[in-house]
């Protein structure tokens, strides 16, 4: 279904109201051609969710703004592959090849893997693959071709002439010791291939010269330019806004006091800091901030190895000023959040289809909606047949609702793979049933003569109401007498709306369930 955008104006969702403001500003085309969306990464560990979050949300506010202006745009995902190694993460193999080449930038690591020619080029086409995968259209830049090209060496020269002031704008934002060896610009010792972290001397200003005391106390001499040296990444990241004429970049909220100091900088260098907002950052289930030097938190790759892709997308869609937890527990609810926005689109007038989340997963078109069945509903029927058997499941999904069959249905298909995996890594470990007391068993036994006595045309909603009435009659907690249901079916504390359960199931099936409780 094609998506109507000339009503866009009325469209509340942060995308467009980010597009809204880049508009504003930027009213005509700028002299490079089209407005410049850029994000970064540090090629130092593997890539993490946090950084797929930074590309996602900003090729959503990009497609915002192409719909709202014609002036062109361009992505660009910038790899800070000439960085200092100056940690080896946890999560990595070969970690005593990685410490004896610590200091050294990221692109002279050799690849812990033995795939790519560095550590950085593995980091580079890891990300690009997935971000292709997802149908992002994007540019990857490297920071070590840039530096070594001579790309960067007249804003180079510009850092080297504004260095005093540069620096004032730095040394108050660090430590005393960090203060004592501080230099915006960090030479790269030609002995041992290490960027070195010393105080430097400009020597001739025009010609780009520096001198410097290196790792052996020796006097050195070297121009800065092709790759000889490395800004401190504060005043490269400025430098790189100049460089490239960036128009708009987001950046964690970790780095809200750094950009004060970086934009000065870059109105030193002869431009403002480029439009933005500061995003909240993911947590993992401890409430730690996810860190690629720790190798916590969820992968891209993990993810989806679990839910459809338009899921994640949704979570990173979800309140971006808003620190939330990143792990496995949010992708079935995602999942069914995916689904019933998408359900919802097919019955929505213009406006409110406009104010959808659906628009920022499909940009263009938006795909009809299968059959009318949840991603828990499928899990939690996984977990009541206990199969990693897709013809079995679908057995039961084909009594449910007749005249339905894979083939027709490729998405709810991929769904009962994903369920399938989901089950076997995180559901079938943890399960335990609940063994019931006679007057339990009691109670239990009521319930199989109320579901033997349904007829065949029973609504989900009465056998729901039914449910609900005997928990009554037995003075239970509504909470409480669902839980006790729960540990007994599936031997989980939550799960599915009942009523849709038993009939998902079966009659006769549940009716197993339950009787399989009096034997434990």
């Amino acid at each position: 279904m094609e998506i109507d955008f000339s009503k866009a104006d009325q469209i509340n969702s942060w995308p467009f109201q980010e597009a809204k403001l880049i508009k504003k500003k930027i009213n005509n085309k700028p002299k490079k051609g089209y407005v410049l969306f850029q994000t970064g990464f540090g090629a130092s560990g593997l890539p993490h969710i946090g950084t797929f979050g930074e590309v996602s949300r900003t090729q959503m506010i990009m497609k915002a703004f192409n719909k709202i202006s014609d002036i062109p745009t361009k992505l660009i995902t910038f790899s800070d592959d000439y960085d200092a190694f100056r940690k080896v993460p946890e999560n990595l193999p070969n970690q005593k090849m990685l410490e004896k080449n610590l200091g050294k930038p990221v692109s002279e690591i050799p690849d812990p893997f033995d795939k790519h020619e560095s550590f950085a080029a593995y980091v580079n086409n890891k990300l690009k693959t997935f971000l292709e995968s997802f149908g992002i259209d994007f540019e990857l830049k490297s920071a070590t071709e840039l530096y070594k090209s001579g790309f960067f060496d007249d804003y180079l020269l510009k850092v080297l002439k504004n260095y005093k002031k540069i620096t004032d704008i730095v040394l108050p934002t660090i430590g005393p010791e960090r203060r004592s060896t501080y230099s915006p610009i960090l030479p790269i010792s030609k002995k041992t291939g290490k960027i070195l972290q010393v105080p430097i001397k400009v020597e001739d200003e025009e010609k780009g010269e520096i001198s410097f005391i290196d790792e052996n106390g020796e006097d050195c001499k070297i121009n800065i330019f092709k790759g000889n040296c490395k800004l401190q990444w504060k005043v490269d990241w400025a430098m790189r806004w100049n460089a490239l004429d960036v128009d708009y970049e987001l950046y964690g909220k970790d780095l809200v006091d750094s950009i004060r100091s970086t934009s000065q900088i870059s109105k030193v260098l002869g431009k403002s800091a480029p439009l933005g907002f500061n995003y909240e950052l993911f947590l993992d289930e401890k409430g730690e901030k996810i860190s690629k030097k720790k190798g916590n938190g969820m992968s891209i790759e993990e993810w989806i190895k679990y839910g459809p892709s338009e899921s994640l997308l949704l979570f990173m869609y979800y309140t971006p000023k808003k620190a939330k937890k990143l792990y496995y527990d949010v992708i079935p609810k995602h999942v069914d959040e995916y689904l019933r926005y998408l359900k919802q689109f097919d019955e929505q007038n213009d406006i409110d289809k406009l104010n959808n989340p659906i628009i920022h997963i499909h940009s263009n078109k938006v795909p009809k909606p299968e059959i009318d069945i949840s991603f828990s509903l499928i899990l939690n029927l996984v977990s009541a047949c206990q199969s990693d058997d897709k013809e079995i499941i679908w057995n039961y999904i084909k009594e449910y609702i007749p005249n339905v069959n894979p083939s027709d249905n490729p998405y709810t298909d991929k769904l009962v793979e994903f369920s399938i995996q989901y089950y076997k890594d995180f559901v079938e470990p943890n399960k335990k049933y609940k063994k019931p007391s006679n007057d339990e068993k009691k109670i239990l036994e009521e319930l199989i003569k109320i579901l033997n006595n349904f007829k065949t045309k029973v609504s989900p909603e009465e056998v729901q109401t039914e449910i609900y009435e005997l928990g009554k009659k037995y003075k239970y907690e509504l909470k409480d007498w669902f839980l006790f249901l729960y540990e007994i079916l599936l031997g989980q504390k939550s799960g599915p709306r009942l009523g849709t359960f038993v009939l998902l199931l079966s009659i006769k099936e549940t009716v197993k369930l339950i009787q399989d409780s009096f034997l434990r």
